[in-house]
């Protein structure tokens, strides 16, 4: 369980780090623009790690078998990384990932509702409230620190 654990964090890291990548180069390029780099530079990297992967019992048959559905998961995706790029840059990459996370935890909750009726229990709910809280609490500007002259 630590394996998958430590491999969640680390894709955390890729993901924090390419949407500040994908953020400036949406700068130079434009969002859609560098969604579509970075998808064809994706797309490049995994047909070479499915060619070259020993073993693997992947076929390209199987497309066929897929419902219409299904493909949806790469639109969101696209999605994702062209707003990604768009909002890194003026937005900066702490409000952006914590805004990112609160809408990956309310939608969990949601579907966890919607397809497997689970009820969200009281340490979830919390947790989601504590998600809001902190995106609350980036977008206000603190003066920590900072002496006021009482003259």
């Amino acid at each position: 369980m630590i394996t998958f654990l430590l491999i969640a964090v680390l894709n955390g890291i890729f993901i924090g780090t390419a949407r500040t990548i994908n953020g400036q180069l949406s700068v130079s390029l434009g969002s859609f623009s560098a969604s579509l780099w970075n998808h064809i530079v994706g797309f490049i990297f995994l047909t070479l790690v499915l060619l070259f992967s020993f073993g693997s019992d992947w076929q390209i048959s199987e497309l066929n078998n897929l419902p219409v559905w299904a493909y949806i998961g790469g639109v969101f995706g696209a999605l994702f990384v062209a707003i990604s790029s768009y909002v890194f840059p003026r937005i900066g990459a702490m409000k952006a990932a914590i805004f990112v996370i609160a809408g990956q935890m309310i939608s969990a909750v949601l579907v966890d509702y919607i397809n497997q009726g689970i009820v969200s229990g009281v340490y979830r709910i919390f947790g989601v409230l504590l998600i809001l809280l902190g995106v609350y609490l980036s977008s206000k500007k603190m003066d920590i620190g900072k002496k006021k002259d009482n003259l």
